[in-house]
């Protein structure tokens, strides 16, 4: 029918006194104004009925996942495939123009694999939104393998392309391919490696979306933001973001602390170094004292019944104080320690739960707090463990203990003073 249309028009403009070629020329600029014409009303109603109509659509629908369609533009990149297919179709009604024609073919075709690799990756990132919104996507991110499904539709996009600019096979040029898979495996090694890492990474659950993880080789500590196939994005707690290649979390080491936020308990540990030459004795006098605290009112009496047992047993003289068994101020200090924190409600009972003495060094001997809070969030966890520590330096005097620091300005000061007294 169409060209039945054409040969009349053609047969009229000669009629009408034209040669032969100029109503040829004529003819052919007729069809390509009506063509881009037809392509015009084409992508105007497609987007009418694709872009408005289903917009407004998927606006009132109660479903989730149509409006994610929408946002990723699914239907406006759908659209722009409609006046393509319609210049492709009326391209062979241009007469006597076949190297024109060739190339608006082939120009049609290349925009129409680009627009459908588009459309593809629109409703790949949509699937993608629609997994996230999902309750099983909570700690598995997908985001690794989603990027290496867009890598391959856009590689067979180019290949398409590539088989209509060339007019070859695709067949062939995969074989050809072949001869450069060393200089494809040098461009895309990391995101070989980053694949590879992906995968071990999901399958042996090592990072999550949300885990907080330490790696001080790339100044990462914090939060896990986003895992893509060649990168882990970590925001820090001073809010930068670190950057670390996917691979390296498989081939180097780092800490995740997801188990510790999963138990329940956050670890507190924690010295402070005793001067050795303040570490005791006690005589009765000093226990009668320290039963006035009421955690160590139990311990003691039942130490003491214990060590007046076992004196008279080996029959100790203990008019001397180094004979037999008897209590130390440190070894008091300790249990009343352990007594403060087992009656401390910020305190998990049931973890590990240790108060120790390190071993001894030049700046004294430690005793150790290993303990861990039921709270974890950060600032209470830091403000838990300043309390004890607080009361720990606090009530150390109480003991006849001193804590062990290095000599201060203030210390060779009242040093320099008290040598100046003397030698008056």
């Amino acid at each position: 029918m169409i060209e039945d249309f054409l040969i009349n028009f053609r047969e009229f403009l000669q009629n009408a006194g034209l040669s032969e070629s100029f109503a040829l020329v004529l003819e052919n600029l007729t069809v390509l104004i009506a063509m881009l014409l037809l392509a015009f009303v084409a992508d105007r109603l497609t987007k009418m009925i694709l872009v408005r109509l289903v917009g407004n659509m998927v606006k009132k629908s109660k479903n989730q996942y149509d409006d994610i369609l929408l946002k990723r533009k699914v239907f406006k990149r759908i659209a722009h495939i409609a006046p393509a297919i319609v210049i492709y179709s009326a391209v062979p009604f241009l007469i006597e123009a076949d190297g024109f024609v060739q190339a608006i073919k082939i120009l049609t075709l290349f925009y129409i694999v680009l627009i459908s690799a588009l459309v593809i990756d629109s409703l790949i990132s949509a699937l993608h939104d629609i997994y996230m919104a999902l309750p099983v996507s909570s700690g598995r991110s997908i985001k690794g393998y989603i990027q290496l499904v867009k890598i391959l539709v856009y590689i067979i996009a180019a290949l398409v392309i590539i088989s209509i600019l060339t007019e070859k096979n695709i067949g062939n040029l995969l074989t050809g391919l072949g001869a450069f898979a060393a200089v494809l495996m040098l461009v895309f090694k990391d995101t070989i490696l980053g694949l590879v890492a992906s995968i071990q990474l999901a399958g042996n659950n090592m990072v999550n979306v949300g885990d907080w993880i330490s790696m001080p080789k790339y100044n990462a500590d914090g939060d896990v933001i986003d895992i893509s196939l060649n990168t882990v994005k970590v925001q820090n707690w001073d809010k930068t973001i670190a950057t670390i290649p996917t691979y390296a979390l498989v081939t180097e080491s780092f800490n995740n602390w997801k188990g510790m936020e999963e138990s329940g308990g956050r670890r507190i540990k924690r010295s402070i170094n005793i001067d050795m030459q303040s570490v005791r004795l006690l005589d009765s006098k000093e226990l009668s004292k320290y039963k006035e605290i009421h955690v160590l009112n139990d311990y003691i009496s039942q130490k003491e019944k214990e060590i007046e047992e076992f004196n008279k047993k080996i029959g100790a003289d203990t008019s001397d104080k180094i004979n037999g068994r008897r209590l130390t101020n440190l070894g008091t200090f300790r249990k009343y320690l352990e007594q403060y924190l087992i009656n401390h409600p910020k305190i998990h009972k049931n973890m590990t739960f240790l108060v120790r003495h390190l071993q001894p060094t030049e700046k004294g001997i430690p005793i150790e707090v290993y303990v861990f809070s039921n709270d974890q969030a950060w600032a209470n966890y830091e403000a838990i463990q300043a309390d004890i520590f607080d009361h720990i330096l606090a009530v150390i005097p109480e003991f006849d203990l001193k804590v062990f620091q290095n000599p201060s300005g203030s210390d060779w000061k009242d040093l320099v003073r008290h040598i100046d007294r003397e030698t008056r």
